[in-house]
């Protein structure tokens, strides 16, 4: 308990900072706050994550509709969005007796399957972005979004290999907000500390959750 609050006081604090640097408090204050508590959360295998990250796709989509990344605003407002509601839902059915959430693992076979769908679907999610009139970084942003589609579903399936995806797809995003805060775009600076954020966090979640596994073995 005294570590949870330890957090989340330190993740307002520096989002609350960062707002004010970035002139960005309201948005992009609460999208970094919630999008590191979100990704705190699922680490430690707390449901609450899922309300967060509604939360923070939501406004992760609108940001993403004002740099004319359509790609991301659509995930995230049509599929990202939803599925964090249903993910609530699942977890709240495979929880521990300490209400953690009951992880699980997968084999080489759903590896190169994961693999597979992605690249396909960022083709072709790339190609059909590039037909939509001033859409930027058409590929890296269908890749992102495919690549962090896998790692909700994962997550949302409890496998800890969620957490290997989501550090890919972290390299992505930062490449694509940082080539968007070069072209000086709209909240771009406070995307980029969450992009910061999320690979710290994520780290940290894919260490947590390979302890987890061992300790349920």
């Amino acid at each position: 308990m005294k570590k949870n609050l330890f957090i989340i006081i330190i993740c307002i604090l520096l989002s609350v900072i960062s707002g004010i640097v970035t002139n960005d408090l309201f948005i992009g204050g609460t999208i970094l706050a919630t999008g590191l508590l979100c990704a705190y959360f699922a680490s430690e295998g707390k449901r609450i994550n899922y309300i967060l990250g509604l939360i923070n796709y939501l406004l992760m989509g609108y940001v993403a509709f004002l740099n004319n990344l359509y790609g991301i605003f659509f995930f995230y407002l049509f599929v990202f969005s939803p599925s964090q509601i249903i993910g609530y839902l699942n977890w709240n059915k495979n929880l521990d007796q300490d209400n953690n959430v009951k992880i699980r693992g997968f084999t080489l076979k759903n590896s190169i399957i994961i693999i597979f769908s992605c690249l396909l679907g960022s083709l072709i999610l790339g190609y059909l972005l590039t037909l939509i009139p001033g859409q930027r970084l058409a590929l890296l942003d269908a890749l992102s979004n495919c690549i962090n589609l896998c790692g909700v579903i994962l997550l949302i399936l409890r496998f800890k290999e969620a957490w290997w995806i989501w550090l890919v797809n972290n390299i992505i995003d930062l490449a694509i907000w940082i080539l968007t805060a070069l072209g000086h775009g709209e909240g771009s600076m406070m995307m980029l500390l969450v992009s910061i954020g999320y690979l710290l966090i994520n780290i940290y979640g894919l260490v947590k959750w390979y302890i987890f596994s061992d300790k349920s073995k």
